[in-house]
């Protein structure tokens, strides 16, 4: 018979005598919730809409879904020097696949975001190149300490603007700002001058401002969504009116189990749109249970980031879980209108392969940081 004792040696064992239990059950729990989602409130609208059978979007979740878990617990079992290793060499690849959407990506309502490669599902390789872009970044700035800082500063600024400039192309400048946020909080963690940082912030603002106005063609569509923000009146906002009114619907207790009218409406109800949907038919309340489960991934990881002696798993983690909060805040942001609309789906609970494949990537790489058997990662330098 198995057993997790001590005296088992094995991977299996040794993982789950050390994995964090907690974060790895609600990360499991969050990926089980959207496949719930999935199946009682969006996936026989979206099918119906498209002329597939009713549980077509379900089937597809529910094998996204194994396929996350899979590589969750591969990922997390990992040594983890092996895996450090391992994971640059991934970024490689991800950013490669990024820069072949030019030539091979598929144009949908105006943008270029996701790739055919025909012997591969359509997926979006941004949702790759974010979890991999921390693991790069903070081996530039924290496992090369015979270069310079402020060097290493500029080749990190250096990967990002690569990237940038691979998104911006699409356009896809939510997931821009993700990443730009991120990046700022890694440096600013790690010591870069306040100051510096600050002219930096303005100096890529300044950027897309320019880029907006330059090239209204492209970008117009960004100003235009800051202005309806600002003033509804100005332009078509009815997916997020409709969001917004969807969760006042559902008030406290929701409208029940399959009761909503949000994804008869709105074409992105099961990605964009996941929390309203989630709000107006479970109620404030179950969308407040599912913000604490964010919160205490939060705080878990934040604790380990401070406990941690090494410097590049702490810079790691904290870009990790920066992403994670960033994301939800921007993805419930504009579910509530707080925020302009933008393409953001929700880490974990958000219908979608290239969605749910990232964030068990991001998943992995934090129940593997966090492990109680975690060896400190030796550096060449």
């Amino acid at each position: 018979m198995f057993s997790f004792s001590r005296e088992n040696t094995s991977i299996v064992a040794r993982w789950w005598r050390n994995v964090d239990k907690q974060i790895l059950f609600l990360f499991v729990f969050l990926f089980l919730l959207g496949l719930f989602f999935s199946f009682s409130s969006t996936s026989s609208i979206v099918a119906e809409k498209v002329n597939k059978q009713i549980y077509f979007f379900f089937i597809k979740h529910l094998v996204f879904v194994s396929i996350s878990l899979f590589l969750l617990i591969i990922i997390s079992i990992q040594d983890k020097n092996k895996l450090i290793k391992f994971l640059p060499y991934l970024f490689f690849i991800s950013i490669l696949l990024l820069s072949l959407i030019p030539v091979f990506g598929v144009e949908v309502k105006g943008s270029k975001r996701w790739l055919d490669l025909i012997f591969l599902p359509i997926f979006q390789p941004v949702e790759l190149v974010k979890p991999l872009f921390i693991i790069f970044v903070a081996k530039i700035i924290v496992l090369n300490k015979k270069i310079n800082i402020y060097n290493r500063y500029l080749y990190s600024f250096l990967v990002l603007l690569l990237i940038v400039i691979f998104l911006i192309n699409q356009p896809d400048l939510g997931q821009t700002l993700l990443l730009i946020l991120t990046w700022f909080t890694m440096i600013f963690a790690s010591g870069f001058n306040m100051i510096l940082l600050s002219i930096l912030g303005l100096a890529i603002l300044s950027f897309i401002a320019l880029l907006i106005f330059f090239f209204p063609e492209k970008f117009g569509y960004v100003f235009l969504r800051i202005k309806i923000f600002f003033d509804p009146k100005v332009g078509d906002n009815f997916q997020s009116q409709i969001a917004l009114d969807a969760i006042k619907q559902g008030g406290l207790s929701g409208q029940g189990m399959g009761e909503g009218i949000l994804k008869d409406k709105v074409p992105e109800a099961h990605t964009d749109y996941i929390i309203a949907v989630i709000s107006e038919e479970f109620g404030a309340i179950f969308v407040l249970f599912i913000v604490i489960i964010f919160l205490f991934i939060g705080y878990k990881v934040l604790n380990k980031v401070f406990s941690e002696q090494d410097e590049f798993l702490k810079l790691t983690l904290l870009g990790l879980v920066s992403l994670l909060m960033i994301q939800t805040i921007i993805h419930i942001g504009v579910n509530t209108r707080l925020l302009p609309t933008t393409g953001m789906t929700l880490p974990f609970l958000s219908y979608g392969g290239s969605s749910l494949i990232g964030s068990s990537i991001m998943a992995g790489i934090i129940l593997n940081f966090t492990r109680k058997d975690s060896t400190r990662y030796f550096k060449n330098d």
